[in-house]
């Protein structure tokens, strides 16, 4: 029986390390907005049931206008919290009530390809959740508060988590359940899963995938799309 897969998709973003008046989301990289490049992927994958697409009260009127014009098929507009963990919350809440499977993304990471989501989709198994993550490329060191270095992890084990992040959505439910009893703060959705004790796997993503967060993102994301325009 097919699962009903839901994608949430996080555009609410105030891009205050970009130090621009418009949101990063809404920027473009050789003429085209971020996150229209993001959707256009996702809206490539019919495997995929509808998309919840997480944004700013004030991006809302853009927004509608933007997604008509694309036509874009099956997108809910969600209005997002002050925290990611709210913005989130607020798009599970709003998911079908058949929902199997949750694919949570960054709206503001343009570069995921579909084979890379359709794999996320079709690994997740039995576990609870998966995370799409790629190897620490440097030696990290751990420090206290007084940025004494207390140990240096084995760099083999450790990998820098991505999105799409996919979860069982009855499993990704409880975890939320404990943001707000308990006041957790968390900077991935996967974190939460861990910390209720839920099986959490990771398959390998590739470095391209990156997050545009700051203006050299912008210069290296002119450069990945030659790259891709060479192959």
């Amino acid at each position: 029986m097919k699962k009903y897969i839901s994608a949430i998709i996080t555009a609410a973003g105030s891009s205050q390390r970009m130090n621009k008046k418009v949101p990063k989301q809404f920027l473009k990289i050789n003429g085209k907005m971020i996150l229209e490049m993001t959707l256009d992927v996702f809206q490539t994958i019919d495997e995929i049931d509808e998309y919840v697409l997480v944004i700013r009260k004030q991006d809302r009127e853009f927004v509608e206008k933007f997604i008509k014009e694309k036509n874009y098929r099956n997108v809910k507009i969600v209005e997002g919290g002050d925290t990611r963990e709210k913005s989130i919350y607020n798009g599970l809440i709003k998911v079908n009530e058949n929902c199997d499977l949750i694919v949570s993304h960054d709206g503001a990471r343009p570069f995921i390809t579909r084979e890379k989501i359709l794999e996320s989709i079709n690994s997740i198994g039995d576990y609870d959740g998966l995370v799409v993550a790629v190897n620490a490329k440097d030696t990290i060191k751990y420090v206290d508060d007084s940025m004494r270095v207390v140990n240096t992890p084995n760099r083999s084990h450790l990998y820098m988590a991505q999105t799409p992040q996919v979860f069982k959505y009855e499993s990704i439910k409880d975890a939320y359940k404990l943001v707000f009893d308990e006041k957790i703060n968390v900077t991935d959705d996967s974190s939460l899963m861990e910390i209720i004790g839920k099986k959490v796997k990771i398959i390998k993503g590739d470095y391209s995938n990156i997050k545009i967060t700051t203006e050299d993102d912008l210069l290296f994301g002119e450069l990945i799309i030659r790259k891709r325009e060479d192959r």
